[in-house]
């Protein structure tokens, strides 16, 4: 595509020569004639002055800069825009191959590729032009929405309601019992699991994600959250709508969260607390209280970040300190056995 071609699809105006050819889109350092690559940095200005790249995505004009600027408002989604334009696979629906397992009482929307090997038990609804991979396993009673993508070995148990447009990652277990016991003469019975999952539109679940299904009711992810790989998400949780989970996060049963949150990698939330909106928790961070919304929070316990931020701060001296404080010991002892003599 011609460099205004793409600046007319992203939004963006051209600092340089409109009519380059662009052939490819990488990092700075990749970049060769042809292509455009991203200055998501003010740090990596001068990287981008020695770039090989044709034309750079930046939020500004770059002075010492050879290549053509494409300058637009978001350059990061900008990226994201002419990543898809050249390398997004045109969509070419497959049909239902002979060798996939079809339960009955099924049905299957317009423009569907459903691959050998996936088995698909009894009344599964599956939308248009969604994508089931080998190895899915797709329990009863289970509705999958249009434009939804399921990757190889993901497995979705019964009475799970997938929206539209949802991405969901090789490994990922959908359904899966709650954690549920009662103790009882030093044994544990379990609580049936008989609740399901509702997982809204929009949402991409990474590889090797647990959430497990309500003891009544459902588990909730909201509209347009995002989830790493390998977080578990346990029965009866309700996360609000674009919210971020990033890797290895663990969260305790019937925890709420608000619209907009963020849990950084490694973060624990236990059981039956409440985040509220847009509070944001830094990594392997353990919270076991409510929080407020629009809070920041850090540590384990969890605690307000700057506070945190000063805690630390002190943590680090507290060698130093704990050196003077025995000198200071010494120096009082000293004194005290000259006054006594």
């Amino acid at each position: 595509m011609k460099l205004g071609e793409i600046a007319g699809f992203v939004g963006g105006r051209i600092v340089g020569n409109p009519d380059i050819d662009i052939t490819g889109v990488s990092g700075i350092k990749d970049a060769r004639q042809g292509y455009i690559t991203l200055l998501a940095d003010k740090k990596n200005v001068k990287e981008i002055r020695s770039t090989n790249a044709s034309a750079v995505i930046a939020g500004e004009k770059i002075e010492g800069v050879t290549a053509s600027i494409l300058i637009v408002d978001n350059p990061r989604l900008a990226f994201a825009k002419i990543l898809d334009i050249f390398y997004k696979k045109p969509f070419m629906p497959l049909g239902i191959s002979k060798e996939a397992v079809i339960g009955s009482g099924s049905n299957f929307g317009d423009d569907i590729s459903i691959h050998p090997f996936a088995y698909i038990h009894n009344n599964v609804s599956i939308g248009s032009r969604a994508i089931i991979f080998p190895y899915v396993y797709i329990g009863s009673n289970v509705s999958i929405g249009d434009d939804s993508i399921i990757y190889p070995n993901v497995t979705i148990r019964e009475n799970v309601k997938i929206g539209k447009k949802v991405i969901i990652h090789s490994g990922t277990v959908i359904g899966s019992d709650g954690f549920g016991y009662v103790q009882d003469k030093g044994r544990h019975h379990k609580i049936p699991q008989v609740g399901g999952v509702i997982i809204e539109d929009n949402v991409e679940i990474g590889a090797n994600v647990t959430i497990d299904r309500a003891t009544t009711g459902s588990t909730l992810i909201g509209n347009g959250t995002k989830i790493d790989n390998l977080v578990q998400i346990a029965h009866n949780v309700r996360i609000g709508r674009n919210c971020i989970i990033v890797a290895q996060v663990a969260i305790g049963g019937s925890v709420e969260t608000g619209d907009g949150v963020v849990l950084g990698g490694q973060a624990g939330v236990r059981d039956h607390v409440k985040i509220g909106r847009g509070v944001m928790v830094g990594a392997q961070s353990g919270i076991g209280n409510d929080i407020p919304d629009g809070q920041v929070f850090s540590g384990s316990p969890a605690i307000p970040h700057k506070t945190w931020l000063r805690s630390q701060s002190i943590y680090s001296k507290l060698p130093d300190y704990i050196k003077r404080l025995h000198e200071l010991e010494r120096k009082v002892k000293k004194e005290g056995n000259s006054n006594d003599g």
